[in-house]
């Protein structure tokens, strides 16, 4: 059985085309039918709202197809360091890995990271250099670039002896040798054919007793809780008893067995060892437990997840507006939330304070602010505080994470990556071309001089920079980075913003929010050209008189509002400040409302 199985995870930098690429292997070897809506989809497993929204892949996926009778489960990976626990709890279901390079990025932060964790764990790789019709493709050095990343990172000589193909994932088509002609006609053939004869089948011991790491889950409004993993041994059906390892005196049943086809999941009877299958009938499990057959109680190795980086702080709302936007409102509600989130999103800590707070601890901003946007749409109201980096305190002192970043910008914005990370105290470690019209720096600095630069720099290079980072370890905390904003303008009373009061703001800087809009006393309306903070009336209306003039009469001109983004508004915060986060708005606010809270909280330093 385990003999026609081939379990692959697709693995790469974000945005070198993974998703892509799998959507030509899903429609060409015919999984659906030609009138299914998949056929005319992009970015099939890319389901989720978020996903499509901004371009990435943020939870791994499960998806299975059939070539020359043979059954190749595809796991469909992040591309994203900040979700990288997705990738580390999913490798362990693989025998080997598609690694997918963009022909004109090349290795990236994230693609040494995934490869790393690939090869150690002894999965077989296909290197795929993808995109080879871009305009600034650089073939040749890419593959150089690979070969060496290889040479650094394989743990034996086998590791280095890798296929490498070369495709066009938008156009479903992959050739085994760099052709002469890229508009020739071609499909993903050569891609399936390499897994077949690459990638080992699993090792598996279909007659031992069953036993199989919970790797991701699932929920289905009629069967309950739906577990995910590759069999390491035996077989299951439904019906079976089992255990889960760390609870041997608890036994449970199996209900419903399921295999995967195409993106669906199809019950069976049984599935056997090497296969990735889900099940129902287990409801108290979590990711990394081993479920095994009531005979054998040891626990396979759980997965290793890496520590994370940034924490802040989460409360329910306390704003004068709460509770008149969200469905989901107290303390108790977000806890239930939380500890539902920490079934499956292994990357994350929660800290549960006592005092309806709770310390939330992930990989990275966008890492956080996806768990607050999810919840945002679910219906919850919260305010969070302003991350901060994770210090560790050691015999030797505190230490702080220190990240590698790499950024990739058009040449004519050079001096506003130097001007900007050398005010992060960025330590520049490679800077060379990386086309004709790009370069690329490669700066080693301190992951709390990361937040809320990708914002300012996508802003300063209208949108062209790609940046990404990894995390190289933990050093002693440098010195402290002065702030870079400037001061905000703060409303001084709860009422309704006008125009004639947004303008008088705008003589002064730029506003957040439009005329119309409901304030109260401390919400952040706006920026300051200066460093101090400045509170205004902008609901402050033109006096009516019955004098005329030339000059008083005109209509007001407004600059439209500046809109920020649930991360961009993450990035904006100060220490004494909150974001207030609902379905329907995002607030900025000082944490005390009236300017006697805060000058009192000033002078006590809190």
């Amino acid at each position: 059985m385990s003999q026609t199985i081939r379990n692959v995870a697709v693995i790469a930098h974000v945005d070198h085309g993974k998703t892509t690429l799998v959507d030509a292997l899903l429609k060409q070897t015919h999984t659906f039918r030609e009138n299914q809506e998949e056929m005319q989809v992009e970015r099939i497993l890319d389901r989720n709202e978020l996903e499509r929204e901004r371009g990435i892949t943020i939870l791994a996926k499960n998806c299975a197809i059939i070539y020359k009778d043979a059954k190749i489960n595809i796991i469909d990976t992040p591309g994203h360091a900040d979700f990288s626990g997705e990738v580390e709890r999913t490798l362990g279901m693989a025998d080997g890995a598609l690694l997918i390079v963009d022909a004109h990025e090349g290795p990236m932060p994230q693609t040494r990271f995934v490869l790393r964790k690939a090869l150690s764990l002894g999965l077989k790789i296909i290197v795929v250099i993808n995109k080879i019709d871009k305009p600034y493709a650089r073939v040749t050095e890419v593959r150089d670039k690979i070969e060496t990343l290889f040479l650094e990172l394989a743990a034996n000589d086998s590791q280095l002896d890798f296929p490498v193909l070369y495709a066009i994932g938008r156009r479903g088509a992959a050739f085994v040798e760099m052709p002469d002609d890229i508009n020739q006609e071609a499909d993903v053939t050569p891609i399936l054919d390499t897994i077949l004869d690459s990638v080992p089948a699993p090792k598996a011991d279909i007659n031992a007793a069953f036993k199989m790491v919970v790797t991701s889950m699932d929920y289905d409004p009629h069967l309950g809780r739906i577990i995910i993993g590759k069999i390491n041994s035996g077989k299951v059906s439904s019906k079976q008893k089992v255990i889960v390892t760390d609870q041997p005196q608890s036994i449970k049943t199996v209900e419903k067995v399921f295999s995967y086809r195409g993106l669906e999941r199809i019950e069976v009877e049984e599935a056997y060892a090497g296969d990735v299958v889900a099940f129902s009938g287990i409801s108290d499990v979590t990711i990394g437990k081993t479920v095994s057959d009531p005979s054998d109680t040891e626990s396979l190795p759980a997965i290793a997840i890496a520590e994370p980086t940034l924490h802040m702080l989460m409360g329910p709302n306390t704003s004068p507006f709460a509770g008149q936007e969200g469905e989901f409102t107290t303390s108790r509600q977000i806890e239930e939330r939380l500890r539902r989130e920490l079934e499956s999103n292994l990357s994350l800590r929660v800290e549960f304070m006592g005092n309806g707070k709770f310390l939330l601890s992930g990989r990275g901003e966008l890492h956080l602010s996806v768990l607050l946007e999810t919840m945002r749409r679910e219906g919850y109201e919260m305010e969070v505080a302003k991350p901060e980096v994770i210090v560790k305190d050691t015999e030797n002192g505190k230490l702080e994470p220190v990240e590698e970043v790499t950024v990739v910008v058009p040449n004519e914005f050079q001096g506003v990556i130097n001007q900007e990370f050398g005010k992060r105290f960025g330590v520049m470690l490679s800077q060379e071309p990386a086309s004709e019209v790009e370069t690329q720096f490669v700066y080693r600095m301190p992951t709390r001089a990361l937040i809320g630069l990708r914002s300012l720099l996508l802003t300063m290079t209208k949108g062209t920079i790609l940046m990404s980072s990894q995390l190289l370890g933990y050093e002693p905390v440098g010195k402290s980075i002065p702030s870079m904003r400037r001061g905000v303008i703060i409303s001084d009373q709860m009422g309704e913003a006008l125009a004639y009061g947004l303008a008088a703001a705008q003589e002064r800087g730029v506003t957040f929010i439009e005329p119309a809009t409901k304030v109260y006393e401390g919400m952040i309306v706006g920026q300051n050209a200066k460093e101090e903070d400045m509170i205004m009336n902008i609901c402050k209306g033109k006096k009516l008189t019955n004098m005329r003039s030339t000059s008083s009469d005109g209509i007001i001109q407004l600059a439209p509002a500046t809109t920020l983004s649930l991360e961009q508004s993450l990035d904006f915060l100060e220490s004494d400040e909150l974001l207030e986060i609902t379905p329907h708005s995002l607030r900025l606010r000082k944490k005390h409302l009236t300017e006697v809270d805060r000058r009192r909280a000033e002078r006590s330093g809190k």
